[in-house]
């Protein structure tokens, strides 16, 4: 079960394990997820819910333990979807899956020192 807070922010949060089963989603994800399955994805594997290119992805990050960040734009509003690996007491335990909408006029900043 997530943590109470995580289902109370504008965030989708999706953990899978290192087998690529769904662990855990907060509201978030399920209400996104809703038409896939919402609450019924936990459990399932998340190659059963992707096409071919993708699940080659998902093997790629679950293998490599590596992260993968992009954005997406779908139904007018755009996304960074960040899969990063999770670990637990230091033993990598599978990825998890951040979505989060982004402002149409986020600003950006560099904090590069000049």
């Amino acid at each position: 079960m997530p943590a109470e807070w995580t289902d109370e922010t504008n965030i989708s949060i999706t953990v899978c394990d290192q087998d690529a089963n769904i662990l855990e989603m907060n509201q978030k994800a399920i209400k996104t997820f809703a038409t896939y399955g919402g609450e019924d994805l936990i459990g399932r594997n998340l190659k059963d819910c992707h096409p071919e290119n993708a699940n080659k992805k998902i093997e790629e990050l679950l293998e490599k333990q590596s992260l993968y960040a992009y954005t997406i734009e779908k139904n007018g509003e755009t996304k960074l979807i960040y899969q990063v690996p999770w670990f637990k007491h230091g033993e990598y335990q599978g990825i998890v899956e951040l979505s989060l909408p982004l402002p149409a006029n986020m600003p950006h900043f560099s904090r590069d020192k000049k």
